[in-house]
């Protein structure tokens, strides 16, 4: 019989003090190197608008957007290495306190959750952007009136970077869904019976959430509602139980 090891709070807070210190170190290494990658980040970044506006360029309305863009690429960096480790350290503090089949659900949870928001940026990113940069060129270069299109640097990279994290918290969509019917709150019946108004609400979130214009509403709501029909796979039918 495995012996099961009681902490004092003390020790708790010993444990979490440390567990804290531990990712704080992570994140500061993680931003010390952003700070050199975060050109290649912003070169990245700016790819998909000028694949599709050869022409292009991009500006610096203040003498220190390089600097602010550099450094919050930076923090951007280094929060996006931290948060695998910062979730495993939550997950090695939590784990010990929970039951079998509450690590049972929670485990594949935090798998699932950071590869589900890469795909979604990676989804904004290769597919939204293309669509969403060209309609707004050519809507600015067909004006009535004459007019020079120059985007601000920091206001192109606040825009890409949102929608990135749109389509990657949208994403999750499958799991919020699948952690309810696990937990007893949604079964799988009741969200079938539901799909008109999740639908609705789709339509509703892509349409708060994207630019004012159809195309990126549409790839929004089209993978949100995919999703949501995947989820209905995964989940258990227990009203009966």
């Amino acid at each position: 019989m495995k012996r099961v090891t009681r902490m004092t709070m003390g020790q708790h807070f010993a444990e979490l003090r440390g567990r804290i210190l531990w990712t704080l170190l992570v994140f500061i290494v993680a931003l010390c190197a952003g700070w050199y990658v975060s050109p290649y980040l912003q070169e990245l970044l700016a790819g998909p608008l000028l694949h599709v506006w050869p022409d292009g360029a991009l500006l610096y309305t203040g003498l220190a957007d390089g600097l602010m863009i550099r450094f919050s690429l930076s923090v951007l960096f280094g929060i996006f290495i931290t948060t695998p480790f910062a979730l495993w350290q939550i997950w090695r503090y939590v784990a010990p306190g929970l039951h079998r089949r509450e690590r049972n659900i929670m485990w594949p949870i935090l798998i699932a959750s950071p590869i589900l928001f890469l795909l979604g940026a990676a989804f904004a990113f290769y597919i939204l952007f293309p669509f969403v940069f060209g309609f707004f060129i050519e809507l600015n270069q067909n004006s009535p009136v004459p007019s020079v299109l120059l985007p601000a640097a920091t206001d192109y990279l606040a825009f890409s970077i949102g929608m990135l994290k749109v389509f990657g918290i949208a994403f999750q969509l499958p799991l919020v869904l699948v952690l309810l019917n696990r937990v007893g709150i949604l079964s799988r019946a009741r969200a079938v019976k539901m799909r008109r108004y999740i639908i609705v609400l789709i339509v509703t979130v892509a349409a708060i959430l994207t630019p004012p214009d159809v195309v990126s509403q549409i790839l929004l709501a089209l993978p949100m509602w995919a999703l949501f029909e995947i989820s209905i796979l995964f989940m258990h039918d227990d009203e009966n139980k």
